[in-house]
């Protein structure tokens, strides 16, 4: 069934300013995650938690780290919700300033040897309101560019979103990297650590003014004027929140779900655990896993965007399955290079680099397209804002400290590889069981999962009609 379409017209100036608003806030994100990650994982277990042992000063720092999660699920309810109703725009702006600031605050805290236990108090307060604006930030930039993009382009426009996360991973670690050269320990310590949190306003003030000037996403403009003709009622009303509760019975959302895992849990365990794990307990040199994080991040500047292309080409599903079952069957020969204490320090770093690019930037590469095609026009940005929550603060918010205890309960790595093939191993299942979602119509507002006998992308209803359908 075709229908007439009005959709907003938007032109080539419009597309990007909407790719560099998603680029930038997604560099920002990714900027305050691995400032914070690296930070929690090298320094802040004696800046916050000097007074505990080396193992349980990791896991707490890893603990602040995972508040932050538990706060993201809430503020993907709540700005997800109000992006579906009141704007992807509007709620852009609001998530960008939120993280900005408590990032720069996170920059002027003062430390334990300075106010005591309400250091650590004020750190994990900070980390809450990051969280809520986070929470809803990612989905909301991959839902606005999504339903900007054109069809057949979508995957390589939306990898701009994607390579924000390096962009963000890359300065963050870059600024690291430079305090670790320029400083000793004792400065480091004392004020150097203030730096990388201090330098993020920068990237702020820029997004914040790009977004004041972008316009609302063609489909919700779509959405609200066809709304705006219709007479609301009290069942009206009850059946959108019906709609809305039902996600958590959609196959679509845990799908979503299932994919967001595989990628999220990765992403923490070597992203943050790892590098943590090899300077504190392995006693590596600090510069060993920011250095080659750095580097994987400057490769994924070709790995993002031809994913993304690739995508375009074949599909959303067969990369996400080749990509999964690429990190299940390197996560032992990878990690096991990894911790040879007596190895080369050039073939750590390259499998670092290697594991890092398959098993978290190649599955980012193609999960904000993927799951903004997943949901309808209706719910889009709630459920893909809870999708990607709920499988980010288990997989990430509570990975690392889990992975933390089970390390230090069987003195081992074992866990490490143990935890890689498992989400791994979930992001693949659920790229089996997905719908090819490629290039369907976002005007439609039935879940992919939901649309019967053909493939969700073959299926072509459009316009202001679609609910009707």
């Amino acid at each position: 069934m075709e229908l007439t379409n009005n959709k907003p017209e938007r032109s080539t100036s419009d597309l990007v300013k909407a790719a560099v608003s998603g680029w930038l806030g997604t560099a920002l994100e990714f900027m305050d995650f691995q400032l914070y990650s690296l930070g929690a994982a090298l320094v802040f277990h004696e800046i916050f938690f000097p007074e505990q042992s080396a193992a349980m000063a990791l896991i707490l720092a890893m603990g602040t780290y995972g508040a932050g999660y538990i706060a993201r699920i809430v503020g993907a309810f709540i700005f997800g919700r109000m992006g579906d109703t009141i704007g992807r725009k509007k709620v852009l702006f609001i998530t960008i300033t939120m993280m900005g600031i408590c990032t720069t605050l996170i920059g002027i805290l003062p430390t334990y040897a300075q106010i005591g236990i309400f250091a650590p108090l004020l750190l994990v307060t900070l980390r809450i309101i990051q969280g809520l604006g986070a929470g809803a930030e990612i989905s909301g930039a991959g839902t606005m560019l999504a339903e900007y993009a054109p069809k057949g382009k979508r995957g390589i426009i939306s990898s701009l979103v994607a390579m924000g996360t390096n962009c963000g991973t890359l300065s963050a670690t870059a600024i690291w990297a430079v305090m670790f050269v320029l400083l000793d320990r004792e400065q480091l310590l004392d004020w150097g650590w203030r730096i990388p949190f201090l330098s993020s306003v920068v990237v702020m003030i820029f997004a914040v003014w790009l977004r004041m000037n972008l316009k609302e996403s063609p489909v919700f403009e779509q959405a609200s004027e066809t709304a705006a003709g219709k007479t609301v009622t009290a069942k009206k009303i009850a059946a959108e929140e019906s709609a809305l509760l039902s996600m958590f019975t959609s196959k679509s959302f845990w799908l979503a779900t299932g994919l967001r895992f595989g990628q999220a849990g990765n992403s923490g365990l070597i992203q943050t655990f790892l590098a943590g794990y090899l300077v504190q307990t392995l006693l590596f040199e600090k510069r060993i896993p920011t250095d080659a994080l750095m580097i994987s991040s400057i490769l994924g500047f070709v790995t993002i965007p031809l994913l993304g292309w690739l995508s375009d080409k074949i599909g959303r599903r067969l990369p996400y399955i080749v990509l999964s079952i690429s990190a299940i069957i390197l996560a032992y020969p990878m990690l096991s290079m990894i911790m040879d204490k007596t190895g080369e320090v050039n073939v750590i770093m390259a499998c670092i680099i290697i594991i890092h690019n398959v098993a978290v930037l190649g599955l980012f590469a193609l999960e904000n397209i993927t799951m903004a095609e997943m949901f309808g026009s209706r719910n889009r940005f709630t459920r893909m804002a809870i999708s990607k929550e709920t499988g980010g603060l288990v997989a990430v918010g509570f990975g690392p400290i889990l992975a933390g205890i089970f390390c230090n309960m069987t003195d081992s790595w074992w866990p490490i590889v143990a935890m890689i093939i498992v989400y791994s191993s979930i992001g693949l299942i659920s790229a089996i069981c997905m719908p090819e979602v490629k290039d369907r119509d976002l005007s439609d507002p039935r879940d992919a999962a939901e649309i019967p006998s053909r493939k969700a992308s073959e299926v072509n209803v459009r316009g202001s009609s679609a609910a009707e359908v």
